[in-house]
């Protein structure tokens, strides 16, 4: 496997269950620290989706 660098969201910093992404030029990378070895492959225009979609609410309960 690649190695990547993964960033995860300054309010996770010393939790143990945080979202993580890594950026390429081609993909981003999405992961969920407690299962690390399970990643989402995302296309730019992908991933920008998801976060317009997260930012407008459509995943609220």
């Amino acid at each position: 496997m690649e190695n990547r660098s993964w960033i995860r969201p300054s309010a996770c910093s010393n939790a143990s269950n945080c979202p993580e992404v890594a950026v390429t030029p081609d993909a981003v990378y999405v992961r969920s620290s407690l299962l690390p070895d399970a990643i989402a492959q995302l296309t730019p225009t992908e991933w920008r989706d998801l976060v317009a979609a997260i930012r407008d609410g459509e995943f609220d309960a």
